[in-house]
């Protein structure tokens, strides 16, 4: 069991909501981990995994980027890359800001589009203890499974004048995020039709919406966080699934193979099997535990290896 309080913080003058998850019986200032959903996602999809986290002794704050779910700011279902990282930082500042959060203890958790913020923003912040970054975004592939050329010319004409109605500040052009096979839509396959049917069963989450600007792919064409896990201090977890055509293992290991101390945990499935399969996520989320308590681990004890040193130094 754990206890659950809503929180607002802001980030460039815009209202973020989330839900801050705490151990019920703490003992002292506690570790936290900022989780991030992706690129249409919802804060709701991460509560199991903030009550597990809690359940493990550690706060946990889950939150909505602008534009999404309880979080202000308009447009709405605009993914907007660099305000979406300002949302983060914010968060890591406002549970640094918590007197019950040791603000030397914080890691970071981001899925898919959020795996690549949460390493953007490790990169410049050398004293986040770790990062894990599941289904990680690091680019586009360079061909879609199942979508042919004219699909492809569809995407792009619905990118491009949702772009232009930005530029002439109308209302965006909303496409479908999850399709059915031929739709146009973000992600549209077989695979991703029965995924949008168990979120429309209400399993999964009740603040989703199939809905997003396309304009936000532009920006993620020029978005490769692998340059930034170069700059990592700081291990890095990357968990990716074996057959995933959204994220694939071809572009999500440079994200390991470019961080000093990165790592490279592949699992069965496909980029969906990570949100529909209950056994692949428990598995996950174990070895995400288990990694994250050994930095903290390893943290910690730099720290008493610092202090003794400097008390030895004084004497």
């Amino acid at each position: 069991m754990s206890e659950r309080m809503r929180v607002a913080f802001e980030s460039r003058g815009t209202t973020c909501t989330g839900y801050l998850y705490l151990p019920t019986a703490p003992g002292g200032r506690l570790p936290c981990v900022v989780l991030c959903h992706g690129f249409s996602g919802t804060m709701d999809r991460l509560f199991p995994h903030a009550e597990r986290f809690a359940a493990e002794g550690m706060a946990a704050l889950v939150f909505d980027y602008r534009g999404f779910g309880e979080s202000a700011g308009e447009p709405r279902q605009l993914a907007d890359i660099d305000g979406q990282q300002d949302d983060l930082r914010a968060a890591i500042a406002f549970v640094r800001g918590d007197e019950r959060i040791d603000p030397g203890s914080v890691m970071l958790w981001g899925n898919s589009l959020g795996g690549a913020h949460v390493i953007s923003a490790a990169a410049d912040d050398p004293a986040i203890v770790a990062v894990v970054a599941q289904i990680p975004f690091n680019g586009f592939p360079k061909r879609v499974e199942g979508r042919s050329t004219g699909q492809t010319l569809r995407l792009l004409g619905a990118i491009i004048w949702d772009a232009v109605r930005g530029k002439l500040g109308l209302s965006p052009y909303y496409i479908p995020m999850v399709g059915r096979p031929g739709e146009l839509a973000v992600t549209a396959t077989d695979e991703a039709e029965r995924h949008i049917q168990a979120l429309s069963s209400g399993e999964a989450t009740t603040l989703w919406r199939n809905t997003v600007a396309p304009r936000a792919l532009l920006d993620m064409m020029r978005y490769h966080p692998d340059q930034a896990a170069a700059r990592l201090t700081m291990p890095l977890l990357v968990c990716v699934a074996a057959d995933d055509h959204e994220t694939p293992i071809e572009t999500t290991r440079a994200l390991a193979d470019r961080a000093p101390h990165g790592e490279l945990r592949s699992y069965p499935g496909t980029h969906f099997t990570f949100y529909t399969d209950a056994d692949t996520r428990e598995h996950v989320l174990t070895d995400q535990i288990a990694f994250l308590r050994h930095q903290l681990r390893q943290g910690q004890q730099r720290s008493l290896g610092r202090a003794s040193g400097g008390n030895a130094a004084g004497l």
